[in-house]
């Protein structure tokens, strides 16, 4: 769990989005889709992007064609915690969380009204203004989120291409609690419009004189979120959750346009319950996800319609002193791809001073989409409908041991240690091939892929002072019939210091450092290995006032030192992998303000 103390320091150095929140996060690495236009997705473990869930209030508002740009699309300045699981987690979460989830938890209404206000600009020509409000009278609560978040296009390199795009955003997210002497409900609607414009330095500066690359991305998604509980005399807990997303996105590349709109929805009852020996969930639940492409003709229309129901069941007992169960079992059933049976178990053990071991694994699945890193690559030209008749699901089986230690050295200092393995392996991926001059098909040609490492998690604290260590080793290895190849631009080995001294009321420094191990890249080289170097400062100023002041990269590490970015005409250009930073450093002031 991600708390407040570390998204208020990442929304400080950040405060557009969620990308230096988690990719700063021990196991998970941010990948860089786009050259041009920064559209990013989450990896946990090394494996692609579509095998983790990304959740708002535990409602899936951000896959298929709404994933691509999701972590460019959410502030942390209304969140409350972040929530990490590592590993197959498909009993109470479904099919997608092969690799994980990210569970984004909003804040709710106090006692105390709150009025947060933070700008922020940037040396990139970035500026950053969100609010945040929140008040409770009696049995009514309420909170509203809302930014005005906007960038220059910024070019580090005089390359000519833009490193950061020029974009707007508008994001808002009202939300209404009603409290009752045993309920509660809450009612959320979120809206997010952006214009984004990437590539050529000189188009998006309007000089429309001659040909030139770009990517022109205009968005708007909207979403409704429903949650109410009941808790009962007899201790057991009703839940009934819903969320309405549609995502409607316009791409244009030079001759070449995409436009569609997806339309999801998830409904689902639950019902909690405590005994003695037993804590127990079970419930029911349905996604639906429409796509609907409106700029091809009818052969060539990705257009797709899922529909899958579910019913779970997860308990979790305590089997003697030191040994506690938790084990779950979700069946699904979606039309076009059949039932899937999804165990999960995990045994806990806490016998031994200050230590806890933990040993845990389950299955998992994930149903076949159009959109994937390959084709946010491609700009989707050229991508072919899905071929369901030859397409299967792909299923997953892993595991994961993990060690926790928290012991108090002396009366000022501590130390908290975690230590994990895993093993994954995806049974049957779906990946893009090219089977004619820019025509693309999703096949299954490939038996298996694994990722197998290990992670470790450290944090010292002295008084004032913090020093964390993190450090992942990821093997992902692509299992091919007649070779094995490993997965591209994921570092196998990574190293998170941070290192944190504040005075009370007063100063809070932060210093970071961040190593990135040799990628695989397409040519069939290893790329560098580089650090990214960063420094937070924060003055309190009182208890509603604070300066900001941040250096981010100040190393100005970026890939364009290692070689060029694309191949080709810049009228057509081919861009490489992106295994490194391309904005290089750069600095971010501003305020926070709390009536």
């Amino acid at each position: 769990v991600l708390g407040g103390e570390e998204i208020n320091e990442k929304a400080s150095m950040k405060p557009g989005d969620i990308r230096m929140l988690l990719n700063e996060s021990t196991g998970i690495h941010v990948q860089q889709t786009s050259a041009t236009s920064f559209n990013s997705s989450i990896r946990i473990h090394g494996l692609e992007g579509k095998y983790t869930q990304l959740l708002r209030d535990g409602l899936p508002l951000y896959s298929g064609f709404s994933g691509g740009l999701s972590l460019l699309q959410i502030a942390p300045l209304d969140l409350r915690q972040v929530e990490v699981i590592k590993g197959a987690n498909s009993t109470l979460y479904g099919g997608g969380a092969i690799a994980g989830l990210v569970n984004l938890v909003t804040r709710v209404p106090t006692d105390e009204p709150e009025l947060s206000l933070l700008v922020n600009g940037t040396s990139a020509g970035g500026l950053d203004t969100s609010a945040f409000y929140s008040a409770r009278s009696g049995d009514v609560g309420a909170t509203v989120f809302a930014s005005y978040n906007m960038s220059d296009a910024y070019d580090p390199d005089d390359i000519g291409f833009s490193a950061i795009p020029e974009f707007e955003r508008w994001p808002i997210n009202p939300k209404l609690f009603v409290y009752g002497e045993d309920s509660e409900l809450s009612l959320g609607i979120s809206a997010v419009k952006e214009d984004r414009l990437g590539g050529d330095m000189q188009y998006i500066a309007a000089d429309r004189s001659q040909a030139a690359y770009f990517e022109d991305s205009a968005t708007l998604r909207l979403s409704t979120q429903l949650a109410y509980s009941r808790l009962y005399e007899s201790g057991n807990e009703l839940v009934i959750r819903n969320s309405v997303s549609r995502f409607r996105r316009d791409f244009l590349v030079p001759e070449f346009e995409f436009s569609g709109t997806q339309l999801s929805s998830f409904s689902e009852l639950h019902l909690l319950g405590t005994t003695d020996s037993l804590d127990w969930v079970v419930g029911v639940n349905l996604w639906t996800e429409e796509f609907d492409q409106g700029s091809a003709a009818a052969p060539m229309k990705i257009d797709y319609d899922q529909h899958t129901v579910g019913a779970f069941a997860q308990g979790t007992r305590n089997l003697s002193e030191n040994w506690t169960l938790e084990a779950g079992l979700r069946i699904d059933h979606d039309a076009d791809y059949g039932e899937f049976i999804l165990p999960r178990t995990s045994l806990l053990y806490t016998g031994m001073q200050n230590t806890v071991l933990r040993l845990g694994g389950g299955l998992g699945y994930k149903l076949p989409t159009p959109f994937s890193e390959e084709a946010e690559r491609l700009q989707f030209q050229g991508v072919q409908p899905l071929q369901i008749n030859s397409l299967k699901a792909e299923r997953s089986a892993g595991v994961n041991a993990d060690l926790n230690h928290s012991v108090q050295l002396s009366a000022a200092l501590s130390l908290d240690l975690i230590l994990l393995l895993f093993y994954a392996r995806v049974n049957d991926p779906l990946n893009l091939v090219e089977v004619g001059v820019d025509e693309y098909v999703y096949r299954q040609g490939v038996p298996y892929i694994v990722t197998r490492g290990t992670e470790m998690n450290a944090v010292w604290r002295w008084d004032s002072f913090k020093f964390f260590l993190g450090y992942t080793h990821a093997d992902v290895v692509e299992h091919q019939k007649t070779a094995k190849l490993e997965s591209l631009l994921i570092p196998k080995a990574r190293v998170n210091l941070v290192y944190v001294s504040e005075r009370e009321d007063d100063l809070r420094i932060g210093l970071e450092a961040y190593y990135y191990g040799q990628q695989a890249l397409q040519s069939g080289a290893q790329s560098p290995d580089y650090w990214v170097f960063g420094l937070m400062t924060e003055k309190i100023v009182n208890d509603d006032f604070s300066l900001l002041l941040n250096f981010e990269n100040f190393g100005d590490t970026r890939q364009t030192r290692d070689g060029e970015i694309f191949t080709g005409s810049r009228t057509n250009p081919q861009f490489v992998g992106i295994y490194a930073p391309l904005d290089g450093f750069v600095i971010n002031g501003g305020v926070k303000i709390r009536f």
